[in-house]
């Protein structure tokens, strides 16, 4: 995914292209939704458009705006290893606003994946600080949307899917509305250097025949289908084992962006992938791996502490 908006970054304003994405992957969405309702003769309320509403704003307007500016300004491959641990930051979000319980396998996940990130970043050199920044808040934001799309739906009596739908649509009109707003006196006050993003911001401007392709795979394949399916997943086998697609995302990423965009493969890339996909393995195979590594930690500090006497 990462990649191929890295191309099209080239071609469209990134809000814009974010905007575009998620409005036509929510009509792509629409037709299962419509029939899903009617089949549960699901009607919503008020309050229930104003969660698909704020749902919508946090994944369309905030995480995926960020995503999208962070991808023109760092490597795709990174930003990519990023969002792959919105997992790990879902869990810390449940832990302190659902009262789920952190387990010791989560916990251990939790640690490699933050030092795996770390290592991939490495914020002692950092030669792009902001495109790095606004990738790592995208990750964050996007678990506080996997938790939000979570609740929302259950209270709604919906799938993941028809939320997924109905978020992207209203996150679309309110992006949209911002757009708009770039259009009027109230852009004098955005900041020159930023004039080219968020100032007279396009809708459509750029889309023809030669452009429509790469435009429908990422709104209808990487962004429709594959959120869709995600959040299908989810109600069907649970938050973990819908999560396997992520352990598949910061290996794979880094290969394809060496060959396509030419991004280069770092040594501590690769280390830093490594540790994810472990921390990432252990939330999946559960307690007893995390209790056998522990105990590998334990022992080696116990043979320090004889060593000392």
């Amino acid at each position: 995914m990462e990649i191929a908006l890295k191309i099209a970054g080239g071609t469209f304003n990134p809000i814009q292209l974010n905007f575009v994405r998620f409005l036509i992957g929510g009509l792509a969405l629409l037709p299962f939704t419509w029939a899903y309702c009617r089949k549960n003769s699901i009607l919503l309320n008020r309050y229930d458009l104003l969660r698909c509403a704020t749902t919508g704003f946090v994944i369309v307007v905030l995480s995926m705006s960020l995503y999208q500016l962070s991808i023109q300004l760092t490597q795709a491959s990174v930003v990519a290893i990023m969002l792959s641990a919105n997992p790990i930051f879902g869990l810390i979000i449940g832990f302190f606003f659902l009262h789920e319980k952190l387990s010791r396998t989560a916990t251990l996940a939790l640690a490699l994946t933050l030092i795996g990130l770390l290592v991939i970043i490495d914020p002692f050199h950092l030669s792009n600080p902001v495109g790095i920044t606004l990738g790592l808040l995208s990750s964050i934001i996007f678990g506080i949307y996997g938790v939000m799309s979570r609740v929302h739906s259950h209270h709604i009596g919906i799938n993941g899917l028809s939320m997924t739908c109905l978020s992207f649509l209203f996150g679309a009109l309110e992006l949209g509305i911002l757009m708009g707003l770039s259009h009027t006196g109230l852009a004098s006050f955005i900041p020159q250097k930023f004039a080219s993003e968020f100032v007279n911001i396009p809708f459509f401007q750029g889309i023809t025949w030669s452009t429509l392709p790469l435009i429908l795979y990422i709104s209808v394949l990487v962004t429709g289908a594959a959120f869709g399916l995600y959040f299908l997943s989810m109600d069907e086998v649970g938050v973990v084992p819908a999560s396997l697609i992520f352990l598949v995302k910061p290996a794979l990423a880094p290969i394809l962006a060496f060959f396509i965009l030419g991004e280069a493969i770092l040594p501590r890339t690769i280390i830093g992938i490594v540790i994810i996909l472990i921390g990432s393995m252990i939330t999946l195979l559960g307690e007893k791996i995390a209790y056998r590594v522990i105990a590998v930690f334990q022992r080696g500090s116990n043979t320090d502490s004889n060593d000392i006497e």
